[in-house]
């Protein structure tokens, strides 16, 4: 019996992960699932491992690249209804990590506190936003987080202090965990003025990421020890606009590549390499992908 038996009618064979990423491009996954509660969860994570089946976890799909050989082995979408909404206490919001990231923000700031609005526009999940640290040049994910509940490998649950976990700049120890909910503890701040905040944030973001109907994807963190963020490097070495097969790098912010109809992954990776070729050339600096390539 092949291992898949255990959960028939919940696995899907070559889904097309087109489906659900942001570039909109990539092979099939070979197997694909989108568990409905937590249990069913830890118990396809713990047949993966027992199996010795690669696994990935995939969340809103927004730092994700696909090749067109796809993905080996099981791909679980933790979907918006995985993990619980956003519940706040006093100054504390707990969410679920399968959540939007923009659901967070705004219930957060809805309930008055403050600490988390400059995220708005950020794509993705909580968890995965949390796993990348994700963040601004002054405000990150790991910084206002008191505890996280996370799933191993094996399907053991347990939960973490923010001391237990370390965070750098897009990155975490969090890595290899599948997080299944998050505490943050904030500032109380009057809503009205919140939300007067997040607007003006949120508007300055999206006016410099591509228009809504593009498919795209950041691309590079941004280079700590340069002084300059990713987009104004790849800007100054005279690259926006350039284009190789369907893959163009945006022109209202370098630090993206758009898609064209004719895009395929090839043609996004071929472009990575020369931007970062060119951008060590010009400035030796060192550029490191942001995005996942499956």
């Amino acid at each position: 019996m092949h291992w898949i038996d255990d959960f028939r009618g919940k696995i899907l064979n070559q889904e097309p992960m087109a489906m659900h990423t942001w570039f909109q491009l990539g092979g099939n996954a070979e197997y694909f699932a989108e568990p409905e509660t937590p249990t069913e969860l830890a118990a396809m994570v713990r047949r993966c491992e027992e199996e010795n089946v690669p696994l990935r976890i995939l969340g809103g799909g927004s730092n994700i690249l696909v090749r067109e050989a796809g993905v080996s082995g099981l791909v679980l979408h933790l979907s918006e209804n995985l993990t619980p909404g956003p519940r706040v206490e006093e100054n504390r919001i707990r969410v679920g990590g399968s959540i939007p990231l923009g659901h967070l923000v705004t219930s957060a700031v809805r309930a008055g506190l403050g600490g988390l609005e400059e995220l708005i526009g950020i794509p993705g999940t909580v968890g995965g936003a949390l796993r990348g640290n994700a963040g601004t040049n002054s405000v990150d994910m790991g910084q206002h987080l008191k505890s996280v509940l996370v799933m191993r490998g094996n399907g053991e649950i347990s939960e973490k202090t923010a001391a237990d976990l370390a965070f750098g700049y897009r990155q975490s120890s969090l890595d290899g965990s599948i997080i299944l909910e998050a505490e943050f503890e904030l500032r109380e701040e009057p809503p009205v003025e919140l939300a007067r905040q997040m607007q003006k944030l949120w508007i300055l973001r999206k006016s410099a990421q591509p228009m809504g109907h593009q498919c795209s994807g950041r691309i590079f963190r941004n280079p700590v020890e340069s002084g300059s963020n990713a987009s104004e490097i790849i800007e100054m070495a005279g690259l926006k606009g350039t284009r190789l097969g369907g893959a163009v790098v945006c022109e209202r912010q370098a630090n993206f590549i758009v898609t064209e109809p004719e895009c395929t992954p090839s043609d996004i990776l071929r472009l990575i390499d020369l931007i970062r070729e060119q951008v060590f050339k010009r400035f030796g600096v060192e550029l490191e992908t942001e995005i996942e390539i499956w």
